[in-house]
């Protein structure tokens, strides 16, 4: 894998691989909705176009954040999974979500209600139960 980075700092780095507009929307789909799809990620009410979603899935692969492979009764469609470097992106996931409620709220009334997703709880618990969650969900998907 080719040096993909803009300088030696963690933040720039990171920014580097998931700071895009697209990819932590798809990361967010794979861990709080188990989407795993090219369908499930178009259907996101964002909007992604398919050369977009089609250059940032394989981005994401390219970087170990997830894996593309297909499921074991379907060897027609391909599905896309977190990878361990993937889902430990959760705690990140985790804190803009509690960011944006604390401080956009009444800047987008649309936004959705992050009690009713559990966001009310200890965010350490809610990261650890997603996490947990999209690890069994992986199970069961693979077998």
């Amino acid at each position: 894998m080719e040096n993909n980075f803009r300088s030696g700092c963690p933040i720039a780095s990171t920014l580097d691989i998931v700071g895009d507009k697209w990819s932590l929307l798809i990361i967010r789909d794979m861990l709080l909705q188990g989407k795993r799809t090219f369908k499930d990620f178009s259907s996101s009410p964002e909007g992604i176009a398919p050369g977009i979603l089609s250059a940032r899935l394989k981005w994401l692969e390219e970087n170990e954040l997830i894996t593309k492979q297909k499921l074991p009764d379907n060897q027609k469609e391909n599905i896309y999974l977190l990878t361990e470097k993937g889902i430990e992106l959760t705690p990140i996931i985790t804190e803009i979500i509690l960011w944006s409620d604390k401080n956009l709220r009444v800047q987008n009334a649309e936004m959705f209600s992050i009690a009713e997703a559990g966001f009310n709880q200890d965010k350490s618990k809610v990261t650890e139960g997603i996490q947990n969650n999209y690890r069994q969900l992986v199970e069961e998907i693979l077998g």
